[in-house]
């Protein structure tokens, strides 16, 4: 037999990332992923060479393995985004302008995001959810309450 649509890997999937700070991690890693493609652009793109020693491709690992750290140990996100903030800011100076800032900006918005994540928040309910609870509210009313007259 088959299984059920809600017993899939998708709804673990959606239950694993419920409890981590998901799209900061994955913003972070792609954002070091990114700086680190573009120092392997040719000579004709490269506008900033930069120091193209160690740190170049230091504070790009350092980002990737942020982000990845972040997904996989949530419990210190703090640390993580800080040291990624940190490296993504270094990347200016050292890889391409942060990666044509496309990566600089990621690694960004990627350690705001999950610096600001909060663990023992509520999940979000969806639109379809919503509208279903207040449809089986409507339906649960007395006929007056629902047309507004009184007799």
């Amino acid at each position: 037999m088959s299984r059920g649509p809600r017993e899939g890997v998708r709804p673990a999937f959606r239950q694993w990332r419920a409890g981590r700070p998901f799209w900061g991690g994955l913003l972070l890693a792609l954002g070091g992923a990114e700086v680190l493609l573009t120092l392997k652009a040719s000579l004709d793109v490269i506008l900033h060479v930069g120091m193209q020693g160690l740190a170049g491709y230091l504070l790009p690992v350092v980002m990737l393995l942020c982000g990845v750290l972040i997904l996989f140990n949530p419990a210190q996100r703090l640390f993580y985004s800080v040291i990624g903030v940190l490296a993504s800011l270094g990347t200016w100076l050292t890889s391409n302008l942060g990666g044509f800032f496309v990566g600089l900006l990621l690694g960004m918005v990627g350690s705001c995001l999950a610096f600001g994540w909060l663990p023992d928040q509520e999940p979000r309910v969806g639109r379809r959810q919503r509208r279903r609870e207040a449809k089986a509210a409507r339906a649960t009313q007395p006929l007056e309450a629902r047309t507004g007259q009184t007799a």
